[in-house]
């Protein structure tokens, strides 16, 4: 995974990542249940190199459903992989994934 991706262990480290992030933040939610394990192992890949093509205009953060129970519960996550664009304190959701690299391009381009 690119060095550019964020991976909070808690809420309030999630938190501190939104607030001092100057640019819109992609998050994405993983699970670490069996069925979550492969889909959410490639939307690794495809965040890691979105996070490196877009870097300075997006930040990018892995987040564990697990972990940030509260964050998880604020932006309705109910699955895993699933992206949450924040964007000036406003959540653009594209749902549940796993995207493709084309896809996450597509969506950031029409809300960047």
């Amino acid at each position: 995974m690119a060095k550019r991706v964020h991976q909070p262990r808690e809420d309030a480290e999630f938190d501190f990542i939104l607030r001092m992030s100057g640019v819109p933040v992609l998050a994405y939610f993983i699970g670490t249940w069996p069925k979550a394990i492969e889909p959410c192992r490639a939307m690794d890949l495809v965040v890691g190199g979105i996070a490196e093509e877009y870097a300075g205009r997006l930040a990018a953060v892995r987040t564990d459903i697990a972990r940030c129970p509260e964050v998880t519960a604020r932006y309705g996550i109910t699955g895993a992989p699933f992206c949450v664009l924040l964007k000036e304190g406003e959540a653009v959701t594209p749902g549940a994934g796993p995207w493709t690299t084309a896809e996450i391009r597509e969506f950031l381009d029409r809300h960047l």
